[in-house]
């Protein structure tokens, strides 16, 4: 029996309704603004035709205040599942054009859900954030929603990647959604979050403030460093979500898409050597080593603008997807200071719950003196590296390329926080201190007597590296695996991915550990 053409066009009319959410007046506005609608930005994330919508009629009951006999098409958000480079990811993405994209009830319903989905059946979640906030003609409803999606972010941490695009406004309460997530991208110009506007700091405080200080995608990846990535538009955040997706598993069971099937290249590369320069003091510039290191150059830096004196993102070395950490020489000598401890520290614990082995590239003078770290508390932000890398059981691979002083030796992960295996450069430099100050403690008195106290200082200095600093001593005592040309970096260390893949490592069993935050 042939369905009732009446029934057919009820249900091509809802799906037209809900297709043009706000309106095409609406939709054309955001257009010249240089804006793609809700389901334009999952259709651009998703291969074509893939797209399952979940809850396309779900919208709010009863008569709201404010919006009496207004129907919201999908009430404010489409949700759903798609497939990625041939992998299936699930959705949503707010509609600033259906109410402004305001979450109530049925709207943080559908949000919930998705990431139950995505839980169950395993897949990552990307989160479209483009919203103004709570609907306040639901109340306390729109409160409760929100506590609703907080609970289910940290229901998926850890068990499924999350990725959130602030794609507009995301304002209060609402950015605590992303902030939960495991990356956040922000698309320049049209997207903005914050706690609290210059009008409510200049009414709270007196402060002035503008939007571009403290709400901007540019104030978020230079200053707070609550994003990392930024995009330029829509389409652009759209690709950064894909590139980052290409790095990950599906779930916290599964392993990275590695190319197993790359070949091992053994020979070495004398490019390798040429970086290091003949003068100890003069830095390297740990982005030529990386690019070196990794397949085809090709290194997804995370966080570029915030913290530069650690340097992390994701690669392929010899077709092992890696986390990559590394101090950055060419800023602050690559010490590790308060926001780059928290920077890589997080980085690790993301690697380590997906099952992304850790390289650890190590050039640190030690931890950055100075009164502010010592009141900020660099004593705790410090310790957080110690217990990420510590704590963490995926393979750990680390290059000691030329300082390693004192606590920062330790936290970037040494053999005894647990590192696999240590390589360590001829240039490498291990020891409690650097040989200046170190001289200039132990022989203060000989050098003041000294008839050239620059010229015994330097001597003395050049001794205590030979001695006290030398790479072959730790070597000696077991702490490095093996000394290595710079040239033989990308070899030794595709070999040890290799080596290390099967690792399985147990713990004592208990809830989690208490990390130092």
């Amino acid at each position: 029996m042939a369905i009732a053409k009446f029934l057919l066009d009820q249900l091509h009319e809802r799906r037209q309704r809900a297709a043009q959410g706000g309106g095409p007046d609406k939709i054309e506005a955001r257009h010249e603004k240089g804006q793609m609608s809700a389901r334009e930005r999952l259709g651009t994330l998703f291969e074509p035709s893939t797209f399952q919508e979940f809850g396309m009629h779900a919208e709010h009951s009863g008569q709201l205040f404010g919006l009496a006999g207004k129907t919201l098409p999908s009430d404010g958000v489409v949700t759903g599942t798609g497939f990625v480079d041939g992998r299936p990811i699930a959705a949503y993405s707010q509609d600033f054009t259906v109410a402004g994209g305001s979450l109530g009830n049925i709207h943080a319903k559908k949000i919930c859900d998705i990431m139950d989905y995505a839980v169950h059946a395993g897949m990552p979640v990307v989160g479209f954030n483009d919203s103004g906030g709570a609907r306040i003609q639901e109340g306390v409803e729109s409160l409760s929603g929100y506590g609703k999606v907080f609970f289910k972010n940290v229901y998926c941490s850890g068990v499924v990647p999350q990725i959130a695009v602030i794609a507009g406004p995301c304002a209060g309460g609402a950015a605590y959604s992303p902030a939960l997530t495991d990356f956040q991208i922000m698309v320049n110009k049209s997207a903005n979050m914050f706690i609290c506007g210059p009008e409510v700091i200049k009414a709270a405080t007196g402060e002035a403030a503008t939007m571009d200080e403290i709400g901007s995608a540019t104030a978020h990846a230079t200053v707070a460093g609550n994003i990392h990535f930024v995009a330029n538009d829509d389409a652009h955040a759209v690709a950064l979500v894909k590139k980052l997706l290409s790095f990950l598993p599906s779930n916290n069971i599964l392993d990275p898409p590695h190319q197993l099937n790359t070949p091992l290249v053994l020979s070495p590369d004398p490019g390798m050597n040429e970086l290091v320069p003949e003068d100890p003091k003069a830095p390297i510039n740990v982005h030529v080593v990386i690019q070196r290191l990794v397949d085809g150059g090709d290194f997804f830096e995370v966080q570029m603008d915030w913290a530069k004196n650690i340097v992390i993102g994701f690669a392929r070395i010899q077709g092992i997807v890696v986390g990559i950490v590394a101090n950055q020489p060419l800023v602050r000598a690559g010490t590790l200071d308060i926001d780059s401890s928290d920077k890589g520290a997080r980085f690790i614990r993301f690697c380590n719950v997906f099952n992304i082995p850790i390289v650890t590239l190590v050039d640190t003078g030690g931890f950055f003196p100075g009164k502010a770290q010592e009141r900020g508390g660099i004593i705790r932000h410090g310790a957080k590296m110690l217990f990420a890398y510590a704590s963490a059981t995926v393979p750990k691979i680390t290059v000691i390329m030329r300082k390693a002083y004192g606590g920062a030796y330790l936290a970037m992960c040494s053999r005894d926080l647990g590192a696999d295996l240590v390589f360590a450069w001829p240039t490498a430099e291990i020891a409690v201190m650097g040989a200046e100050g170190a001289v200039k403690i132990l022989y203060r008195n000989e050098i003041k007597n000294a008839a050239d106290p620059k010229a015994r200082e330097a001597e003395l200095s050049k001794e205590y590296r030979e001695r006290f600093a030398s790479p072959y001593q730790a070597a000696e005592l077991a702490m490095i695996t093996d000394i290595i040309e710079p040239s033989e970096t990308r070899a030794m260390v595709g070999v040890a991915l290799r080596n290390t893949l099967s690792k399985r490592e147990t713990r004592p069993p208990k809830k989690h550990g208490n990390i130092p935050l």
